[in-house]
């Protein structure tokens, strides 16, 4: 060979490696004969694309959650606020809850902003908006847990006379699930605003610059899926089993009545997240290759995911729905706030304290 790559003087390009591998190792290669198989595995999969209307269509949806939201949230904090001396330790809950809620609802903008422009809001606003997304959602199901544990006590367990104690204990409870919430929200500063290649709208996602990445992933969704749904839902649906049991071996059903609101809460938080929670779990099994993964599955459960998570979004206006429709207390104390501002006749008060008199007992602690 007229030179080698120990040759300082000459450059890579001058290296004949065709004549290396036939002189000195005495090997011919015929490139002409030698075929190439690409695994279709390893090849990145092309990312979905949603046409305008959806997304158009996604973003009217977050609007009118959001405009549903924050004056239904308001509304129901001003009612259960407006007592404060007789506020129930499960009133003092579905306030947090009410909180989280409007958290919630106050992201919806920047995601409707996203789905059909990208993310404009820059990295800070990133990780800001994950952040809050990701403690109202922990926030939210661990106050149902609580609410179910209350219910517990109270029905089961005769706690009801000490109702200045449990309502104390209610709120050190409140500021240690917000304290949960937040730290298990923490991996969402992972997520950051970027430009994929290819592509030239700015996206805010969960992106992991460690070697490990893949493990990291797996570890957040692990968590996410145990202390976010499994591990809760099987406390409340412990906890309302039991207390229902007892419910039906009682005379009577003003109580019965009055659980209406706690299991329709718990019930409309299910219908929300459970699919998102669903697709999740199946786009983890793939991730950690228990399942079977390939372009056209991993870009259905890409779409069920986007799809599922706008349904979970819902749930931040639905609970004032709920209030409005079950919850007979809190329609008497809406009324009589309505009357006190001037808004409502006094005729209309007396008929709704009227039709609730019969059970103002069972329903003195639940809305």
């Amino acid at each position: 060979m007229k030179g080698t790559m120990t040759d300082p003087n000459v450059s890579h390009q001058s290296v004949n490696f065709y004549e290396f591998y036939e002189v000195d190792l005495n090997y011919t290669y015929d490139f002409n004969v030698t075929e190439f198989h690409v695994d279709g595995k390893t090849i990145p999969c092309k990312p979905i694309s949603i046409s305008d209307v959806i997304n158009i269509t996604v973003c009217v949806f977050y609007a009118v959650v959001f405009l549903l939201a924050i004056p239904g949230n308001l509304i129901v904090g001003f009612v259960i606020g407006s007592n404060r001396q007789s506020i129930s330790p499960s009133e003092v809950y579905l306030f947090h809850l009410m909180v989280a809620d409007l958290l919630l609802a106050l992201t919806l903008p920047f995601y409707a902003t996203s789905v059909v422009h990208g993310w404009l809001f820059g990295n800070t606003m990133c990780k800001l908006v994950s952040l809050v997304k990701e403690a109202s959602f922990y926030t939210s199901i661990l106050f149902l847990v609580c609410i179910s544990m209350d219910r517990y006590m109270v029905i089961v367990w005769a706690m009801e006379a000490r109702k200045a104690q449990r309502r104390l204990c209610s709120w050190v409870v409140c500021l240690a699930v917000w304290f949960l919430g937040i730290l298990l929200s923490l991996p969402a500063l992972y997520n950051e605003a970027f430009t994929p290649k290819h592509s030239e709208t700015e996206l805010c996602a969960e992106r992991f610059n460690t070697e490990s990445s893949d493990e990291w992933r797996l570890a957040t969704r692990i968590m996410r899926h145990l202390l976010g749904f499994f591990l809760p839902l099987a406390i409340m649906i412990t906890c309302y089993s039991i207390t229902i049991a007892r419910l039906l071996r009682t005379r009577g059903f003003q109580r019965q009545k009055a659980m209406r609101i706690i299991v329709a809460v718990v019930v409309a938080f299910l219908l929300c997240w459970t699919p998102f929670h669903m697709a999740t779990i199946v786009d983890t099994l793939m991730r950690a290759k228990l399942l079977e993964n390939d372009c056209s599955k991993h870009n259905i459960v890409d779409l069920a995911m986007f799809a599922t998570q706008s349904l979970g979004l819902l749930h931040c206006c639905v609970n004032p729905v709920l209030y409005a429709f079950v919850g007979e207390k809190f329609r008497k104390k809406f009324m009589q706030l309505l009357y006190k501002s001037g808004m409502l006749e006094r005729s209309s008060v007396s008929r709704s304290t009227r039709s609730s008199s019969q059970s103002s007992e069972a329903m003195s602690n639940f809305l």
